[in-house]
């Protein structure tokens, strides 16, 4: 299935985690299907099978594996398999689909914390995103060893896998000052809770269009009947933000859901013909 027509993507801002992007010449149902599929569909890595070997903190066995399961890990998508498409057909996993971890830390002279980067990896490519995120305390004398594998893993199954911790769109704001009618009261700069407006030189500007969630609280604000300013948005323009756990980039996981997405529609196509046949 082809698209009718090119989609305009801009990026706005973008680092490691993070990104910002205006999509153009969509509508709800494409914006809002990439967003359902980055945060259920997209693949990542996170500890799924926790062996304890010697535990003797006070927490339980279950808690520790709980909290390994929700450490963000970072992900090679083109090196591992999904468990269930796996040549290995094994419910222990091989070296195609499933990373092993080992963790073995002692509190030998006093009280001390635990942290993800004492968990050894089989491959140093799959790490956690953070060597700073606790795992568990430890007082003297006590004891944690265990092994932990990690396999690539869908939001839909477990929120764990989900490689975004937020992916939201909006549409694209349209603000038209009307100044003639604006007599500089700046009601509508004070209310605004994203400061989206100005006054520069007597006169209503906008100072961060993007910023303008849409709420409305400026034109309401306003004492001019009809109201001086007028807030709108663009059909068929919107801007999405993305936020990664870390364990993908976040331009590759607009990239999967896009994949994911066309591979969807082609099922679909599929599937009607063979209906109306």
């Amino acid at each position: 299935m082809e698209w009718q027509h090119q989609v305009e993507i801009k990026i706005l801002n973008k680092n490691a985690t993070s990104m910002g992007i205006i999509i153009r010449d969509a509508d709800v149902a494409l914006v809002n299907a990439l967003r359902r599929i980055a945060l259920a569909e997209v693949p990542s890595m996170a500890i799924d099978e926790v062996v304890i070997i010697d535990n003797s903190s006070i927490l339980q066995d279950e808690i520790i594996a709980h909290r390994l399961g929700l450490t963000p890990l970072k992900t090679d998508l083109d090196s591992y398999n999904l468990p269930e498409d796996c040549e290995c057909k094994s419910e222990f996993g091989c070296n195609l689909c499933r990373v092993t971890f080992t963790l073995d830390a002692e509190a030998n002279e006093g009280t001390r914390t635990v942290y993800s980067g004492e968990l050894v990896s089989e491959n140093p490519e799959i790490v956690p995103v953070s060597d700073k995120i606790p795992i568990i305390k430890l007082a003297k004398g006590q004891k944690l060893k265990l092994e932990a594998y990690a396999r690539l893993g869908k939001g839909k199954n477990h929120a764990k896998w989900q490689p975004v911790s937020t992916c939201a769109y909006k549409y694209f704001p349209k603000i038209e000052v009307a100044n003639e009618k604006c007599d500089g009261c700046a009601r509508c700069v004070a209310i605004c809770p994203k400061k989206v407006l100005a006054i520069k030189e007597n006169k209503l500007v906008v100072r961060d269009l993007l910023a303008c969630n849409l709420c409305m609280d400026c034109v309401e604000a306003c004492p001019q009947k009809p109201p001086a300013i007028k807030v709108t948005w663009e059909k068929n323009a919107f801007v999405m933000s993305i936020e990664s756990t870390g364990a993908l980039p976040p331009e590759r996981i607009i990239q999967e859901a896009a994949k994911i997405l066309d591979k969807q529609l082609k099922e679909f196509e599929e599937q009607v013909k063979v209906e109306v046949k």
